[in-house]
């Protein structure tokens, strides 16, 4: 269960996101994904690329960096990333945001037991 996220969000499949201190609850489409994420202040995630990401951060702080560019997003800011762009980002507080991934297997969701 989230502390931010009603239990509309949290009763999706929960994302295998390989990071710790990150939940991710998905939004499967046949072309796309939706991910709400939960993040900790875990610092920096490495830099990478991927499909085309557009997000939104509904609480928290982070810096992101998009090819080269580093600012700083806070609640009600968004982004863009191309497809393919070298992208990172770091965590500075606890943050709770929503990404739309062109990539319909960004994710999977995790295996339950």
């Amino acid at each position: 269960m989230s502390e931010f996220y009603p239990e509309t969000i949290t009763n999706l499949p929960e994302a295998d996101i390989p990071f710790d201190g990150v939940r991710g609850w998905l939004s499967q489409s046949e072309n796309h994904q939706i991910v709400f994420f939960e993040i900790e202040a875990i610092g920096d995630v490495a830099e990478h690329k991927h499909g085309t990401q557009w997000g939104t951060v509904f609480e928290g702080e982070m810096k992101l960096t998009i090819d080269n560019v580093t600012k700083t997003y806070r609640k009600g800011d968004s982004y863009f990333v191309q497809a393919n762009t070298l992208h990172s980002a770091t965590f500075i507080k606890k943050t709770w945001l929503m990404d739309f991934f062109a990539d319909k297997n960004r994710y999977f969701p995790k295996k339950t037991s």
